[in-house]
């Protein structure tokens, strides 16, 4: 039977960490909101540049296959992967299940006979694949997102991805993160952002393209928009990760507060049954000490 100052100490320990989840998991979604807010204006500008970019490259047909960053996915020999996780843990799945995602797709191109590279946008990703594919990490960014995700850095990342396609060190690029769906589920996507990916078209979609007009022509368009475009998808990834995050770690804190409630109310139960099976013990020793004299 445990003692009851070891249940007291449990029980005080358990309700300072709910303390803890309790204020984590206001923290949380406080910054979930501006999160979402930032991150759904990034989707909807990041989509429409997409469209954009997708109808200026149907419509150039293969007059401009030779641009690097519009190159047949066949030709792909190396692969740069950029791999966003957060800085911290208290998020349930979050990390884990991108990473699970990250090293699949890294044993299959092994397997194929493909190089990787790989660029780490958070501590934990960084951390849980260092072990493993530390020879293919060749960068690592921690505490973007400390302040909050900035412009800025998706274009320091983009500079750096867009340095090695010049250089001709990678084929391809692909970004891999935590797309938020809903306050309960972020859901792991790979995105692929060098060579821009082209999808078969709706008719509705082609007919709206073959009405456009390019000013000054459509080279000179691709050429500024496809560095851009590959800065703003990076930037929509980060934002969308961010918000994941929040929400993830939101729901964790709220599941583990209801757990510390209910681990001490079991305890609190204990505690009363071992202090009262001691009064009992005691009130016997009395009323035998008693009896016997």
């Amino acid at each position: 039977m445990p003692s009851l100052q070891s249940l007291k100490n449990r029980i005080k320990s358990i309700k300072s960490t709910q303390k803890i989840t309790k204020a984590m998991k206001v923290v949380s979604t406080s910054k979930l909101k501006k999160a979402r807010e930032k991150s759904e204006a990034a989707v909807h500008y990041a989509d429409k540049m997409q469209n954009i970019l997708l109808a200026a490259s149907s419509l150039a047909g293969k007059e401009f296959e030779e641009i690097s960053l519009l190159k047949n996915e066949n030709e792909e020999k190396v692969r740069l992967m950029i791999v966003v996780t957060a800085d911290r843990g208290l998020c349930g799945a979050f990390n884990i299940s991108i990473i699970k995602t990250v090293r699949k797709v890294i044993d299959n191109l092994i397997a194929q006979g493909k190089s990787i590279k790989i660029i780490c946008i958070g501590k934990k990703g960084y951390e849980l694949l260092k072990k493993n594919y530390g020879k293919y990490i060749i960068a690592h960014k921690d505490g973007i997102r400390s302040k909050g995700v900035k412009y800025s850095e998706a274009c320091d990342i983009a500079e750096r991805a867009l340095s090695l396609i010049h250089d001709n060190q990678v084929d391809s690029c692909h970004i891999y993160y935590n797309k938020f769906k809903s306050v309960i589920a972020q859901v792991p996507t790979q995105q692929q952002l060098i060579p821009l990916l082209k999808e078969e078209l709706k008719e509705e979609e082609e007919k709206i393209i073959n009405e456009f007009e390019f000013e000054p022509d459509k080279e000179k368009i691709l050429l500024d928009l496809l560095p851009k475009n590959l800065k703003v998808q990076i930037y929509k990834a980060l934002l969308e990760s961010f918000a994941g995050e929040h929400a993830s770690r939101m729901t964790a804190m709220d599941n583990a507060t209801r757990n510390s409630g209910e681990m001490i109310k079991k305890l609190q139960l204990v505690y009363n049954r071992t202090r009262q099976a001691y009064i009992t013990k005691e009130l016997i020793e009395i009323i035998s000490g008693a009896e016997a004299i």
